[in-house]
């Protein structure tokens, strides 16, 4: 997915894929105003509807992979 880098502020488990209400990774402003949150599945799902509406994009799905890493890391 396009990434639009901004000065927002970061997603925190308190916020919620509007679709099925799992943590959110991904922050969508909408051309027409307003934003939806969604899960990266959903943002998956939806990128290139997303696509067509969206004035930015803020991905933070990388967060999934590197706190998994460094979960693992610290088990170890």
């Amino acid at each position: 997915m396009t990434t639009v880098l901004t000065p927002a502020s970061p997603l925190t488990a308190a916020d919620r894929c509007d679709r099925c209400g799992a943590q959110a990774y991904l922050r969508v402003l909408l051309s027409s105003g307003g934003e939806l949150l969604f899960c990266a599945h959903h943002g998956r799902k939806f990128e290139p509807e997303l696509k067509k509406v969206a004035a930015e994009i803020q991905d933070e799905t990388e967060r999934l992979t590197s706190d998994s890493a460094s979960r693992t890391e610290e088990e170890r």
